[in-house]
C-alpha cells in the first residue's frame, strides 16, 4: 500500500485502500479493509472472531456507521487466507486467543507507521472470540489504546489478562443472549478499567432482530466518541452517558439501570 499523508484526505468524502500488513514470524501477510473520513478523529480496528473476517456485513455495517460520524476503520483479517481454510475444517486457530491477539498488536504497530494514522487515538472493536482478542492486545499496549467495544463477544476468554486492561471498555450484549449476558458479568467484574455493560433488549446473540444492530453502532460511535476527545483520553472527561433510553447498563458499583 502506497503511505498517504493525513493531509492528502482533506476535502475528499472517503479514503479507503486495502492493507497488507507483514507478518514477522512468516513470510506472509494480514489483509484489511482501511476506510478513512476527512478530519477523522481517530481509528478503530475491527478483531473478528469464531471463523468470521472483514467480510462480516454485522461488522461492515458498524463501520460504516463510524466512518459516518468521522472515525476511520480498519477491517482486519487476524488469520491468514491459508490459516483460514485450515480454520475452516479445524476450527482451532479461532480459538487461539494469543495468536489473535498477536497480529492484532502486530496491525497495531504496523497502523501507527503511517503517516495518516501516527498520532491518532486507535480503539478496538471485537466480535466474539474477537473481543477476547482484543483485550489481551489492550492489555499489551496499555495507554496506546484509548477505548474498546466488545459486540455479543467473549471477553471471559482474555483470562487474567482481563486486569491488565487500561483502556476504557464497553461490552454489548443482547438482552436474549443469557449465556453470553452471564459471561460478560463474570469478566466485566475482574476489569479494573472504566467499564460498562450496556444490554440490548430483545436482542440475540447476532443482533439479527430489526433495529439492535444500529443500536450497537450507536453505542460504539458514542463511546469512541467520547475517549477519543482530548479530555476522554486524559482521563477527566465526565461520566459517560448513552443517549439511548432502550437500553439496560451495569457500571461500577453494580448496578443495573
Amino acid at each position: 500500500m502506497t503511505e498517504i499523508n493525513r493531509h492528502d484526505l482533506f476535502g475528499k468524502e472517503e479514503y479507503s485502500t486495502e492493507a497488507h500488513i507483514p507478518i514477522l514470524d512468516h513470510d506472509n501477510y494480514l489483509v484489511a479493509d482501511w476506510k478513512m473520513p476527512p478530519n477523522a478523529r481517530g481509528i478503530v480496528l475491527f478483531a473478528h472472531g469464531s471463523g468470521s473476517g472483514r467480510h462480516s456485513l454485522r461488522n461492515k455495517a458498524v463501520a460504516k456507521y463510524l466512518v459516518s460520524r468521522g472515525i476511520g476503520t480498519f477491517l482486519l483479517d487476524l488469520l491468514t487466507i491459508e490459516e483460514e481454510r485450515v480454520d475452516e475444517m479445524t476450527r482451532h486457530l479461532r480459538f487461539d486467543i494469543q495468536l489473535l491477539a498477536k497480529r492484532l498488536v502486530m496491525a497495531t504497530h504496523w497502523i501507527r507507521t503511517q503517516l495518516v494514522s501516527s498520532d491518532l487515538p486507535l480503539g478496538y472493536f471485537g466480535a466474539s472470540t474477537g473481543a477476547a482478542a482484543a483485550l489481551v492486545a489492550a492489555a499489551e499496549l496499555q495507554d496506546e489504546i484509548a477505548a474498546v467495544v466488545s459486540r455479543g463477544g467473549r471477553p471471559d476468554l482474555a483470562g487474567s489478562a482481563l486486569a491488565d486492561v487500561t483502556s476504557p471498555t464497553l461490552l454489548i450484549v443482547g438482552g436474549r443472549d443469557a449465556a453470553v449476558e452471564v459471561l460478560n458479568k463474570q469478566a466485566w467484574k475482574r476489569l479494573c478499567c472504566r467499564k460498562e455493560i450496556m444490554i440490548i433488549p430483545g436482542a440475540t446473540h447476532l443482533f439479527e432482530e430489526p433495529g439492535t444492530l444500529e443500536q450497537v453502532s450507536v453505542l460504539a460511535a458514542e463511546w469512541f466518541d467520547h475517549h477519543f476527545s482530548p479530555l476522554g483520553i486524559s482521563g477527566k472527561q465526565q461520566q459517560f452517558q448513552p443517549k439511548s433510553s432502550r437500553v439496560r447498563h451495569l457500571r461500577e458499583g453494580g448496578v443495573l439501570r
